[in-house]
């Protein structure tokens, strides 16, 4: 194997890596791979340069990318003489993962509360109702000590988004590990 080969192999093993591993944030593997081909790229790349690459559809390496630039992995850049939009990888990783992990995680703990609250005032619903049986009401107790242990997660959770959003987190866990 010539040196260009294991310069080739030691890309594609991290971009498939990365690409598999992207899937915990809702980014399918094809993406994750178009954002690891702009990663190594030393220049922008046209849509039509990425779809050589990569094999893709111009419609979908057209998707591909807004999603990346949707998700502030991706920015469109600018080069005289250039008439083709040409995109180049964000490689602040530090902020690609807060800006994904927040929203993700924001969108999940939403629902969760909401589902929450619902369910709490269903059961404050059943335990007023004078109709309702001691067992039920035993039943309604427990559960609603359940839903409010996991309310007091939820608010955790969301302080961890608000200090990863407002790196704070930096302060706690600093980007480069110091030298001890």
């Amino acid at each position: 194997m010539n040196e260009l080969d294991k310069l080739e192999q030691a890309r594609s093993r991290f971009i498939d890596s990365m690409a598999q591993n992207m899937n915990l944030y809702g980014i399918t593997p094809s993406v994750g791979r178009l954002y690891g081909l702009l990663y190594f790229s030393e220049r922008p790349m046209t849509l039509d340069c990425m779809k050589d690459e990569l094999g893709m559809s111009k419609t979908s390496m057209s998707t591909s990318v807004r999603q990346l630039q949707e998700l502030k992995m991706v920015e469109k850049v600018w080069k005289k003489g250039i008439r083709k939009d040409l995109y180049q990888s964000i490689d602040d990783w530090y902020e690609t993962f807060s800006d994904l992990f927040s929203v993700k995680w924001r969108a999940g703990v939403s629902l969760n509360i909401n589902s929450l609250q619902k369910s709490l005032e269903e059961l404050d619903e059943l335990l007023a109702d004078e109709g309702t049986s001691d067992e039920v009401k035993k039943e309604a107790e427990v559960d609603k000590e359940k839903l409010l242990h996991a309310l007091e997660y939820y608010d955790w959770l969301n302080r961890l988004i608000d200090s990863i959003e407002s790196k704070e987190i930096f302060e706690y866990i600093p980007k480069k590990k110091s030298n001890i």
